[in-house]
């Protein structure tokens, strides 16, 4: 069988995320429409049987992008190292944005691969296939890559032509995870990223950018089937607390009810969620909230 790490890397919101939850079948990374999404590398392991025996650990690395805070420069550092130590790099790139100097310095980034390079050609169903011809012999003409797929990662056209590519560029190899392992994030980061995911879609203007999530307390009641779970949704200026509580706390309480939803099918039990909301000024500077809320200093492992 085949076995390897592929790091999937590129520009913000180029739909990594979404990629990595179409192929292992289940909602790992948090998914919005606000660029700089994810924050932390994320592992998901697949298994693949029959002709195409593998074990894939799929890496989601943040967007690569200009760091103006310390978070951003965490983010930033692990999306690059990660094109070192890995067996693929999966670039994936928006096919409805334009080339600009985010594709150059990205594609300069890849310089120091040492693994092969496929392009991904994501999102595919938002665009005439007649676009996607210039795009192909742009990128070709900056560099080799191993492969160029085109897929819809949300609709999952071409994903499984992008998984045959990838294993074919894999080292044979004995499995390096239990057939049962799926993600190496820890529970506490799952359940802060479900409910940041809902601020991001009910959010707008400048809040993404400078919230974050952390779990306080997360008590598993095994024996009554109940999960309680008490965050604080961190924001950074005083102004910007009742935005996100909302009128009379309406908005506050729909974050969490369709948070606690998410949470109740991932962790398969019933979940007690209690959210606050507090103002932590120097948050995406302080590195000991940057630990807490999983953006790591470097990759692990």
């Amino acid at each position: 069988m085949r076995v390897g790490f592929v790091s999937l890397v590129g520009r913000p919101n180029a739909g990594k995320s979404t990629l990595v939850n179409q192929v292992v079948g289940t909602k790992l990374a948090i998914v919005s429409d606000k660029p700089q999404t994810t924050r932390n590398r994320i592992i998901a392991v697949r298994n693949y049987t029959g002709d195409h025996a593998a074990q894939v650990i799929f890496v989601d690395t943040p967007g690569i992008h200009r760091p103006l805070h310390r978070m951003n420069v965490r983010m930033v550092g692990i999306a690059l190292e990660s094109i070192g130590n890995v067996d693929v790099v999966g670039l994936v790139r928006d096919v409805t944005d334009s080339v600009g100097a985010g594709d150059r310095f990205v594609l300069r980034s890849l310089e120091e691969a040492r693994a092969p390079v496929i392009l991904v050609l994501n999102k595919i169903d938002r665009i005439a296939k007649s676009r996607l011809l210039p795009l192909i012999d742009w990128y070709r003409q900056q560099r080799e890559f191993a492969a160029i797929v085109p897929i819809s990662a949300q609709t999952g056209d071409g994903v499984e032509i992008l998984e045959r590519e990838i294993i074919g560029q894999l080292p044979e190899g004995e499995s390096l995870y239990p057939d049962d392992f799926l993600t190496d994030q820890p529970e506490r980061v799952l359940a802060a990223e479900m409910v940041r995911e809902k601020v991001l879609r009910h959010t707008r203007s400048e809040l993404p950018f400078t919230t974050a999530v952390v779990v306080d307390r997360f008590d598993d009641e095994t024996q009554s089937g109940l999960l309680r779970l008490y965050c604080s949704i961190l924001v950074e200026r005083s102004s910007q607390k009742p935005i996100v509580i909302g009128q009379g706390g309406a908005l506050l309480k729909q974050i969490g009810t369709e948070a606690r939803e998410d949470l109740e099918r991932f962790f398969g039990t019933r979940v007690f969620l209690d959210l606050h909301v507090k103002v932590r000024a120097d948050w995406r500077e302080n590195d000991r909230i940057l630990n807490q809320v999983g953006v790591a200093t470097k990759t692990r492992g």
